[in-house]
């Protein structure tokens, strides 16, 4: 297993999460081995969005004795009634909930206190001008929480979420077929593959793009749910790309994304559990997804760098998808933020050791002008 600093937290969580939401309705007998089998492969991050009380009890149960391994994710505004899951706003139920959280994990403290699926702007206002925000400051001021978190399939809202500097984790939908949607997509159409047949389409949408830069510029570290589009992805007959793409080519996308730390793979057994953490020893070639998203004829990604390396070998030992990354994070924001000119001096070779040989040009799939995207970091940086 690998880890990633979840942005400015300073909490070290696994590349790979689990998101526990097929885990509802199972008896403990199964819950168990899938929760100490995830912390015995390395996993140490959990969203825990799930409201329903038994399957709260039987998680606090299973991690009985190694609380200290975990970083959860504990949702505020995910309520239980009348039998049933509701997202509220109602600050009574929220505390009421996010309290019977603690109580039946077993724990004094959450890791990060996620503000519960803010998808629309009137939702954002009440939220962050009300008393649920007050909340969350609250739970932080006290340590109750580490990090205020807040969860969102919507681009624009998450970025004006980003830009409050209020939430230090942003867990969000994010896959290679959602980012190539309208920023006003509904949640309920993501899971539709009509959704796709917009010609307009074509490449990943620049308020999405922004998303990424602003969170890895301020330092808000991003855990992904819907990795795998709910196994669309996975579907040639579902897939909007006309073909499948496997679990590893998916996490990968993710993972290469700005300010990615973890992402949340919905897990409910243990082979879904060895392969998904098996990731890290499955081969590059078949983690590789920039192949098969380049010749995906409807979605042009041509001219946009992907950041997955297929540029490589360079000759000057140039990382150039950091270099292009941090290049995006420059040419996103009116002044370079002071972490973007760190990290980019922190690298071992920068734009200005190109030799211009070409090589990498002749390599990327999707058509990059690598040599003049290393000139413009050398322009900006100095170096």
């Amino acid at each position: 297993m690998e880890y990633r600093t979840l942005g400015r937290t300073g909490i070290k969580v696994s590349q790979i999460g689990f998101g526990c939401e097929h885990l509802q309705g199972k008896p403990y007998e199964e819950i168990e081995p899938l929760i100490r089998g995830a912390l015995d492969r390395g996993i140490n991050i959990f969203d825990m969005f799930m409201s329903q009380p038994q399957v709260r009890t039987d998680l606090g149960k299973a991690l009985a004795g190694r609380r200290e391994q975990a970083v959860l994710q504990g949702h505020i505004g995910a309520c239980w009634e009348d039998g049933q899951y509701v997202r509220s706003r109602d600050i009574g139920k929220c505390r009421a909930f996010f309290e019977d959280f603690m109580e039946r994990l077993q724990t004094s403290y959450v890791d990060i206190g996620m503000i519960h699926y803010v998808d629309d702007d009137k939702d954002f206002d009440g939220v962050f001008n009300g008393p649920v925000m007050e909340y969350a400051k609250e739970l932080k001021a006290k340590g109750t929480i580490r990090a205020i978190g807040m969860s969102s399939h919507n681009p624009a809202v998450a970025l004006r979420a980003v830009k409050t500097g209020l939430v230090d984790v942003l867990m969000f939908s994010l896959n290679p077929a959602y980012d190539l949607l309208p920023e006003d997509t509904l949640c309920d159409d993501l899971f539709v593959k009509d959704t796709f047949q917009n010609p307009s389409l074509s490449g990943v949408n620049p308020i999405r793009a922004e998303l990424y830069q602003a969170c890895e510029a301020l330092g808000v570290g991003i855990t992904v749910m819907k990795g795998l589009g709910a196994g669309m992805l996975l579907n040639e007959k579902a897939s909007p790309f006309g073909f499948a793409l496997t679990v590893e080519q998916c996490i990968h996308y993710a993972l290469t994304r700005p300010a990615v730390c973890s992402v949340m793979a919905g897990m409910s057994n243990m082979k879904q559990l060895e392969r998904t953490a098996g990731y890290f020893e499955t081969p590059e070639e078949d983690k590789d997804f920039a192949k098969v998203l380049s010749t995906a004829p409807k979605f042009s990604m041509k001219g946009k760098c992907m950041y997955c390396n297929h540029c490589l070998p360079c000759p000057a030992q140039i990382d150039i998808a950091q270099v292009n990354k941090f290049l995006d994070l420059a040419l996103a924001s009116d002044s370079v933020p002071d972490t973007v000119r760190q990290h980019y001096a922190s690298l071992s070779a920068h734009g200005g050791d190109c030799m211009a040989c070409g090589s990498c040009e002749g390599n990327c799939p999707f058509g990059v002008q690598v040599i003049q995207r290393m000139e413009k970091a050398k322009e900006i940086f100095g170096v």
